[in-house]
């Protein structure tokens, strides 16, 4: 009997009961929790009744009418969308029929915008539903208090995963290994997944380097495997995951850290291993939030390796400019 009195403990069940309530309270076709990252707007939770979006959809972030509402131009509650000049204009209302429209913002526990409680009809509403809006900030005010102690308590819980798979190490460079490597994977993954954050995944393959283990012994090969090793860990944050997946392969996986950010990653990376007399290829992928952080380590593994074919073929390009300029100065003095 007491069951139903629990209180929420999670962000995820709070939103969809919250997004129900308000359906049954209000109507409307559409509610949705949403996050923004970037130019991407995630929905994170729908409660969906026409319009067919689901969890997981990726809509374009300057297209909506709620990036209109968080820089003011438009009310909180527009009961006839089409009477406000910016919902008027906005994109989406071109792609979808939109009449009438509820948001407000959600933030992060250092004030930033996290994304919005919004829903949208296609009809017209009754003017009286202006009236609701103080239930509504109510409402989006619990959501954002569940959601900020969760935020909170990710350093925690990164620090928990990581404890759990101390023993997923591997015993040259200390590293995870390829077993702590998926477990860590899969836990940000499901993180991802619940709050719409961004990831990158970076590769890294060693150059030459059976080259040098074949010919200068494994003495010389487990140094450059320690010193890529370390490279790669003073390169990165403690957040990071930083893994050997075999042989002469890393991996990081970088929380946090959007196309920009990884690109930094890649070049401090390459920097780090150039000051140790190291050169590496490198492939890098963003989470795409439509796809997995798995999906991103298959593309940044393409990457790499077609970092690894170019530099192969750049010795026989030189050698093949090298003779054709040779061929002319021959035919000079023919």
């Amino acid at each position: 009997m007491l069951a139903s009195f629990e209180p929420f403990s999670e962000f995820r069940v709070t939103a969809q009961h919250i997004l129900e309530y308000l359906h049954e309270q209000l109507g409307f076709s559409l509610w949705m929790v949403t996050r923004t990252e970037g130019d991407d707007w995630i929905v994170l939770q729908a409660e969906d009744h026409g319009y067919g979006v689901k969890e997981g959809d990726v809509f374009l972030w300057t297209d909506s009418f709620c990036s209109q509402m968080v820089q003011g131009k438009g009310p909180c509650v527009a009961p006839d969308a089409k009477q406000v000049p910016a919902y008027a204009t906005a994109p989406i209302g071109q792609q979808v029929p939109i009449a009438a429209y509820i948001g407000l913002p959600l933030t992060k526990p250092d004030g930033t915008l996290f994304g919005t409680l919004c829903a949208i009809d296609p009809q017209v509403q009754p003017d009286t539903i202006k009236s609701q809006l103080p239930q509504l900030t109510l409402l989006s005010r619990l959501l954002g208090t569940v959601l900020a102690s969760e935020l909170k308590a990710e350093a925690e819980t990164r620090r928990a995963e990581r404890a759990e798979a101390e023993a997923e190490t591997d015993a040259l460079t200390h590293l995870y290994n390829r077993r702590g490597w998926d477990r860590l994977l899969d836990a940000e993954e499901a993180r991802c997944h619940r709050y719409g954050h961004v990831a990158s995944v970076l590769l890294v393959d060693l150059d030459n380097f059976k080259t040098i283990n074949d010919e200068q012994g494994h003495d010389v090969g487990d140094l450059m495997l320690q010193n890529a090793a370390a490279a790669l860990s003073e390169g990165t944050r403690d957040c990071d995951v930083v893994a050997r997946l075999g042989g002469d392969e890393f991996a990081v996986l970088a929380v946090h850290c959007d196309q920009s950010m990884a690109v930094e990653l890649k070049e401090r990376i390459q920097d780090n291993l150039s000051k140790v007399n190291l050169h590496a290829s490198i492939g890098m992928a963003v989470r795409n939030p439509a796809q997995s952080l798995e999906h991103a380590s298959i593309q940044a593994d393409k990457h790499m390796y077609a970092c690894k074919r170019a530099k192969q073929t750049e010795p026989i390009a030189r050698s093949s400019k090298a003779t054709m300029s040779s061929n002319r100065r021959n035919a000079q003095f023919a």
